[in-house]
């Protein structure tokens, strides 16, 4: 009896759970859950946004906030019974590999149309929101631009051991993806040994490894190590929402830039909502206000580039993605059990 009345007293709890989000269970059509690797703040201003057009969905959208290798294989692993509608936030290579197995459904025609081909699934199973660059950052406070790394090689060299702090790697698509381009760029899929040691290099000038964005910046803040690499909106986005002292550094080389795409999850329990979070999301006015506002190079065609991103002098690192889906994982892993904490 005491084993009874444990069971139903979670299963009650559960659904309180559940009712105080404001969602049904799994198969319901009145919610929206969203798994997100996006900058919180962002994230729920775009929600509110959403709820303001659509009053129906008032106080039933459910945001959960993961790392976008974190949302990937949560997804994966919610195959039989899916949790989600919608995928915010993963790489180009990410959600390739998600498509690929069976993972994702398409998104509605006329959100797909209006993100050129270059950007997207060929089959509409996702779409990129953005363009993201990846860039070396610095604390102004603590270095002068004449002492900050002018380029990625920088980053090995022997004045600037322990300055270095890094975002893990493994459960980050943003991290995942500057390691596989520096692989790429120093090495080749036969071959990848030279970007192996380079990373090497980088491992023994890493002070430490932060558990996630949030822990990087107050590491940065609180300055134990004046250097690290990310993508370019978060930077900015700390630098203006939070006062944070980062810098952007224009490498001499160019600058990573991946697509960061979002995809509606195959089987999701409320396939309707996802397609209007989705019309919503890659609108022209909220793409052009999430342009401006929050530092993202949009892939829906605008009629000027963003005020900001010019002065930057930013230009693009060439890197083969394709090559770079096919390989990621095994690079990856390979890092973590050989170069890792290794230096």
């Amino acid at each position: 009896m005491r084993r009874i009345l444990s069971l139903l007293a979670g299963v009650l709890v559960l659904a309180g759970l559940t009712t105080g989000c404001g969602l049904t269970p799994a198969g319901g059509e009145s919610g929206l859950t969203i798994y997100t690797a996006r900058d919180k703040a962002l994230a729920e201003a775009v929600v509110k946004d959403f709820e303001a057009a659509f009053p129906e969905y008032r106080g039933k959208v459910r945001l959960l906030t993961l790392g976008a290798q974190e949302a990937a294989e949560r997804i994966a692993a919610e195959r039989g019974r899916p949790q989600a509608d919608v995928w915010w936030g993963g790489s180009q290579q990410q959600l390739t590999q998600a498509a690929d197995e069976g993972l994702l459904a398409p998104v509605p025609d006329q959100v797909r149309d209006r993100v050129p081909a270059r950007f997207r699934d060929p089959e509409g199973r996702w779409v990129g929101e953005m363009v993201l660059a990846e860039v070396v950052f610095y604390n102004e406070q603590m270095l002068t631009p004449e002492q900050a790394p002018k380029d990625w090689d920088d980053l090995v060299k022997p004045e600037y051991r322990d300055k270095v702090v890094v975002r893990d790697v493994a459960a980050s698509g943003t991290m995942r993806s500057i390691y596989s381009a520096m692989i790429s760029r120093k090495g080749t899929p036969e071959n990848p040994q030279p970007g192996y040691d380079w990373l090497r290099a980088l491992d023994a000038n890493t002070k430490i490894y932060a558990a996630n964005p949030t822990d990087l910046y107050l590491r940065m803040q609180r300055q134990e190590a004046p250097i690290s690499v990310w993508n370019l909106q978060d930077v900015l986005l700390q630098q203006e929402k939070t006062g944070a002292p980062f810098k952007p550094v224009a490498t001499a080389s160019g600058v990573p830039q991946l697509v960061d795409g979002v995809a509606k999850v195959q089987g999701g329990p409320n396939s309707e909502a996802a397609d209007k979070f989705l019309d919503f999301l890659l609108s022209a006015e909220k793409q052009t206000q999430l342009a401006e506002e929050y530092f993202q190079i949009p892939t829906v065609e605008q009629a000027d580039q963003p005020s900001w991103l010019a002065p930057l002098g930013l230009h693009e690192m060439p890197v083969d993605w394709n090559v770079v889906a096919a390989e990621e994982d095994e690079w990856i892993s390979y890092w973590s059990e050989h170069i890792k904490n290794q230096g």
